[in-house]
């Protein structure tokens, strides 16, 4: 008997199933741990927020780090936490860059902050928010623009359950500000990204 299969918004990476993939992965068990903390870190800071289909909002970071872990091999484990806080400044009243890196060190840190926009701006405030935030990415390590792109991916596998008022909107932002971060860029890695994410669109748009 074949059991249905989770649509993909109700998926989520456990703890568990986080720390089984890094240890086949031969990462050390300091690292692991590390990866583990912020996994929990997150989990706590997204604890009761919920996206527009209703779904706990942290299954969003958790599969972003699965899509690193997982589709383009990424075990490099400051890359990891920060897949996993990538939104975690943006949601907390108290988290800080000074407390991420005394947690999980400098290019974490670095790393949350390049993926942290203002989301509180409205109006003609927000386009301009949105105009130096994508200037940012534009400027910032080639890991910080890989991670925006796996953040958009997975929002991308969800537009079918209706996490965006507008997802049309979405995807014509995504192609004109987003894909250009992937630009020239000959890394197999953000290649297979913007390929799952055109598959994606294509996908949605029919």
């Amino acid at each position: 008997m074949e059991f249905p299969q989770n649509k993909y918004n109700e998926t989520h990476l456990s703890r568990e199933e986080l720390e089984s993939l890094l240890r086949e992965r031969e990462v050390d068990a300091v690292a692991i741990n590390k990866v583990l903390d912020a996994y929990e870190m997150a989990e706590s800071v997204h604890e009761f927020q919920k996206r527009l289909d209703g779904t706990p909002y942290f299954w969003h970071p958790s599969r972003v780090a699965k899509i690193m872990l997982i589709e383009i091999n990424q075990t490099d484990t400051n890359i990891l936490c920060a897949a996993l806080l990538h939104d975690a400044l943006e949601d907390s009243h108290v988290l800080t860059p000074e407390i991420l890196d005394l947690n999980f060190g400098s290019y974490t840190s670095y790393l949350v902050q390049k993926l942290t926009k203002d989301i509180k701006a409205e109006g003609a405030m927000k386009d301009w928010v949105e105009k130096e935030y994508i200037e940012k990415l534009l400027a910032a390590s080639e890991d910080a623009r890989m991670l925006k792109l796996a953040d958009r991916l997975d929002t991308y596998r969800c537009l079918e359950f209706n996490v965006k008022k507008n997802p049309i909107k979405y995807i014509m932002e995504t192609q004109e500000h987003y894909f250009p971060l992937a630009h020239g860029s000959n890394n197999p890695r953000m290649i297979y990204l913007i390929k799952e994410l055109q598959k994606e669109q294509n996908k949605f748009l029919g």
